[in-house]
């Protein structure tokens, strides 16, 4: 069912910029908190990891249980650009770290998440896994 649902998803739905796995990563958590659509940021992830977020059904759910960050408003979402030697080591595979900066009841939050990206049979890069914190 995934499968079919997918394709039938509008631009607006759907993670365009895949050839940057830095970039994904951004949109990926621009997708879930700033435009709250999980569609959205399930279109750049493996299969597996889009059926568990369409599983949590809003926006609201994936941030508690799979990220346990709940942001009212994210106003900075970045890479890590340290890390970008390790992509040309592993060309097929790369981690992402990305620091996110909001707000949660008018107090500033700011949180380190990690992604595993592949590049699937099209050489786009997409979320395999959600690592854990590294901190």
């Amino acid at each position: 069912m995934f499968i079919i649902f997918l394709p039938a998803c509008s631009d607006e739905d759907r993670i365009i910029e895949t050839d940057d796995p830095q970039l994904v990563a951004v949109a990926f958590f621009e997708a879930i908190y700033n435009e709250k659509n999980i569609i959205k940021a399930a279109s750049a992830c493996s299969p597996k990891l889009a059926r568990l977020l369409l599983h949590y059904k809003t926006p609201q759910s994936v941030a508690r249980h799979l990220f346990n960050m709940s942001y009212d408003r994210v106003t900075q979402i970045e890479p890590d650009v340290s890390g970008i030697k390790i992509r040309e080591i592993f060309k097929n595979s790369t981690e992402v770290t990305v620091y996110l900066s909001g707000y949660q009841d008018e107090d500033v939050i700011k949180d380190v998440k990690r992604l595993s990206l592949i590049q699937n049979d099209k050489n786009q890069w997409i979320i395999d896994k959600i690592l854990k914190d590294p901190f």
